[in-house]
């Protein structure tokens, strides 16, 4: 997928009157996009449309209109769209009590590390996690981290012909595994465009 320019985005102006539109075709689409592993992990995974809604978004909250405002957001948020090769997304872990989660992320200190692809029969295929900045320390992890799977071109044709493809986390203190259903694997499969 080609990284957002300046002239992909809307003017703010322009964003104001069709927000509202924009944002529910941009939610529909995240739907099929949202991938649930366990209780308490969710892979949110981006694309181009789902980046220019996050860069619109940040535009607007922000009131950034100057070119050297926009190229920043462009640059922060361009890393995250796949480039053909790969899937990216954001991960959550997400605890309703704020004391549970402060314990959990203690507990699940370098989780993002344990995160897998699997495709078919093929090896399992480990996230490369945070390339932005660690998000993880000796003490605890981040409750948001930036993962990417980076596949070779026969786990891509395999995951584009509909083999089983399933996410896993197998970490000390959290496991669970995610099977794509077909709504899902036919939406990821378009990353690979």
């Amino acid at each position: 997928m080609k990284p957002l320019a300046r002239n992909d985005l809307l003017s703010l102006e322009q964003y104001a009157r069709e927000r509202a539109d924009f944002r529910t075709r941009v939610l529909a689409h995240k739907r099929d996009r949202k991938v649930r592993v366990g209780e308490h992990v969710t892979l949110l995974f981006e694309d181009r449309l789902t980046v220019q809604y996050q860069i619109q978004e940040m535009l607007r909250a922000e009131k950034i209109f100057e070119a050297e405002g926009i190229a920043e957001e462009l640059g922060s948020y361009n890393p995250l769209i796949p480039d053909g090769n790969n899937l990216k997304c954001t991960m959550l872990i997400e605890y309703d009590d704020v004391e549970v989660r402060k314990r959990e992320l203690l507990r699940l200190r370098n989780i993002e590390h344990e995160v897998q692809l699997v495709v078919g029969d093929r090896a399992p295929v480990k996230a490369i996690a945070d390339e932005d900045l660690p998000r993880s320390d000796d003490e605890k992890t981040a409750a948001v981290h930036f993962l990417r799977f980076e596949l070779d071109a026969a786990a891509v044709a395999d995951f584009g012909r509909g083999a089983n493809a399933m996410f896993r986390i197998e970490h000390a203190n959290y496991s669970a595994e995610a099977r794509l259903n077909e709504a899902q694997q036919k939406a990821l499969a378009a990353d690979f465009a």
